[in-house]
């Protein structure tokens, strides 16, 4: 089909839901119209040959008792689909009364498989009937459909000597028409059409960058491609067209089946659908409804190249319930062995689920090998502490060596966000120079403006810009937009730096009274009088050292007949102790000579102890707890930072180790950051000068200088 025909028939199907549906549809629902019954008229088209065929076979099945009859309509069809009504729209368009109309024209939808009234469920299309019947156009709208001057029909219209009037419409371009329908109902409803609709420059830039860096891999065979966010099922339809174009240039025979999941009901049917027009009854089959977070369909199978556009900034809560939650979640897409954990989580804040979708795919990998493509916001590069889940995904993908790129897309290139995107490109195949490092591609300024803006996108990739970008990928090399980086250069430890606590002890009488009133409510008054004893001793203080304070304490316990516990304890350090910077730090523990040695960088510290060396850790003051970033590739490790960036300031600091996490984060804003050259004092005078001579001499009369 050659441009021409196929625009005219878009526009002609286009041109129905203005002269049919307007002033009884919003424009916005001109679609829940359209779409099924283009899909009907196309199933009508290819079914009415083989019409007869499958009214007698169906009557012989009948008078036969033969239950499961399916197959044999099928192949009484000649298709993967079938209609047994006694009815065509051709024998509809000559019912003039309309309620006749709306029982034969139910009674024709009745007659359709399954798999067709599964499509015409899922867009609600018999919701339609009561307000086309109602306002008297259902007849006008399958008259419209009928139009002689245009052929839905999988064969060619010809003349009583069999001369061509009309070309045939084939499958493909049937598929064809069908997603420029999708299109541009997308893009006339532009509040919803990034909901399910990926630009065609993204998605051909996404299926380049899955196959172009293996293209001269490609062999004979079978090849699976998967969408776990599928939507209308563009992607898979141009990946499918771009491997099979790939293939052909390479003179091998390639079998390709395409799979999909998608959450939205008319979406769904609208992949369903699209499959069908084009032949494809079986690969239709392969699209699953239902969330693919919760519910997902292909748990057993793996995928040779994978390609979606998730939702972002989406909560997935309510799939993370049905999961079991965050804490009892046992999905092995999700949790799983890594890094010597057994039960190394992934699982993202229930706000987003973007990396979800990718942990998914990459649970489905080949071990042969697997290629991923997949559009994420910014948020996944960076959002998620270390030991968060979205860190904890990213430290999964990278210490397994799968990122292999990163392409940063232009901004407002999506109908529905102005937000900066990322196409996210994985293997678990990398080639030899890619291994241990992953590429990052600033193509943000690489764009051509549209002529009128769809929504939120102004602009789109060219031809040439998509070859640079995959140029890139396919021969990876340093510029000033293309930068290549070892795993490590996005990994660092996060360390909880500790500081001393240090507490002075108040025995002043107000203090003693408001101690001996919390312990009588405690029932603690021998721990009140013991406290008492001890002040006569010692004096109202302050007293800097909590340490000699609990000594004189549990001195003086043999006397008063109490045995200081932990509560106890607590409860002296709540109610008679202040914060001091200049007090001695509290001791959480001492060790025997010879039992520790001491290491400062971690919290053991040798002091003298009447006269003798011991080693003791000192309790951390929680207000003063800090925490720093120390990257993979600092020079010396922590403890290199930790004594360049921290000591020199904080020498009481000590860093613990037990609550140190890995943690991974990618930033393209510090890759890529070019600074604003500073404007020279030259530039500025001018520019004063500039101002001055436009307000006529009012700047000098403001500052006051002379003339």
């Amino acid at each position: 089909m050659n441009q021409s025909t196929h625009n005219s028939i878009v526009n002609f199907i286009w041109g129905i839901a203005d002269d049919v549906l307007r002033d009884i549809y919003v424009r916005g629902k001109y679609r829940d119209v359209i779409l099924p019954m283009t899909v009907i008229r196309r199933l009508d088209a290819v079914l009415e040959p083989t019409k007869d065929a499958v009214t007698a076979m169906k009557t012989r099945l009948d008078e036969a008792g033969v239950a499961n009859q399916d197959a044999a309509l099928r192949e009484a069809a000649g298709e993967a689909f079938y209609n047994v009504s006694p009815f065509t729209l051709r024998t509809l368009k000559n019912r003039a009364k309309q309620q006749q109309l709306k029982a034969d024209f139910e009674a024709y939808l009745d007659g359709f498989s399954s798999n067709v009234q599964e499509i015409l469920d899922k867009f609600k299309f018999r919701n339609q009937i009561p307000t086309l019947v109602d306002e008297d156009i259902l007849g006008d709208l399958i008259e419209k459909f009928l139009e002689p001057t245009v052929n839905l029909s999988p064969k060619p219209v010809t003349d009583s000597d069999g001369d061509e009037l009309l070309p045939a419409l084939d499958n493909h371009a049937m598929g064809t028409v069908f997603e420029e329908l999708i299109r541009l109902f997308n893009e006339d409803n532009n509040e919803e059409a990034g909901e399910h609709f990926t630009p065609r420059d993204v998605v051909q830039l996404m299926s380049d960058m899955i196959f172009l860096p293996i293209a001269n891999e490609i062999e004979s065979g079978t090849y699976l491609v998967y969408d776990g966010a599928c939507g209308t099922g563009g992607m898979l339809t141009v990946a499918e067209e771009r491997l099979a174009e790939l293939a052909r240039g390479l003179g091998k025979d390639v079998s390709i089946h395409l799979y999909g999941q998608e959450i939205q009901a008319e979406t769904y049917a609208i992949a369903k659908a699209d499959l069908l027009l084009k032949g494809e009854g079986e690969e239709a089959k392969n699209i699953k409804d239902r969330s693919t977070l919760s519910n997902d369909a292909f748990s057993s199978q793996e995928f040779d190249f994978m390609l979606s556009n998730p939702p972002y900034g989406k909560s997935w809560k309510s799939d993370l319930n049905r999961l079991g939650g965050k804490n009892d979640i046992k999905d092995p897409r999700f949790v799983t062995q890594h890094g010597g954990n057994q039960e190394y989580k992934m699982i993202t804040r229930s706000s987003d689920g973007q990396l979800m979708f990718l942990v998914n795919k990459l649970s489905k990998m080949k071990a042969s090998g697997s290629r991923i493509a997949e559009v994420h916001n910014g948020s996944s590069l960076f959002t998620g502490d270390a030991g968060q889940g979205e860190s904890e995904i990213r430290r999964w993908i990278i210490e397994n060596d799968w990122l292999e790129a990163i392409v940063a897309l232009p901004q407002n290139i999506f109908y529905n966000t102005g937000i900066a995107t990322y196409i996210w490109l994985l293997t678990n195949r990398k080639s030899e120079e890619r291994k241990g490092k992953v590429q990052l591609i600033d193509a943000s300024e690489w764009f051509e403006p549209l002529r009128r803006n769809l929504g939120k996108r102004n602009c789109e990739l060219s031809k040439e810009q998509m070859r640079t970008i995959c140029d890139l990928i396919v021969k990876p090399v340093e510029t000033e937009k293309s930068k290549i980086f070892s795993n490590d250069a996005f990994g660092y430890w996060k360390i909880t730096v500790e500081r001393p606590l240090r507490l002075a002890v108040d025995l002043s009488s107000p203090r003693l009274h408001q101690f001996e009133k919390i312990c009588e409510k405690k029932r603690q008054k021998p721990l009140a009088e013991l406290v008492r004893q001890v002040a006569q001793r010692l004096g109202e203080g302050p007293h800097l050292d909590f340490n000699a304070f609990i000594n004189a304490c549990e001195a003086q316990t043999g006397s008063s007949g109490i045995k200081l516990n932990a509560t106890h304890k607590k409860l002296l350090r709540a109610e008679l102790c202040d914060v001091k910077e200049n007090a001695e730090p509290v001791v959480k523990k001492a060790y025997k000579p010879g039992k520790a040695n001491p290491d400062p960088f971690h919290g053991r510290f040798e002091v003298q102890t009447g006269g003798k060396s011991c080693v003791v850790e000192y309790e951390p003051d929680t207000a003063l707890r800090d925490s720093e970033q120390v990257p993979f590739l600092e020079e010396g490790g922590v403890e290199a930072f930790f004594r360049r960036e921290v000591l020199p300031f904080t020498q009481d600091a000590w860093i613990d180790v037990s609550k140190t996490a890995i943690g991974y984060e990618i930033s393209f804003t510090r890759h890529f950051y070019r600074p604003v050259p500073m404007r020279t004092l030259d530039e500025i005078k001018r520019d004063i000068n500039a101002l001055e001579r436009e307000t006529d001499g009012l700047l000098k009369q403001i500052v006051g200088e002379s003339e």
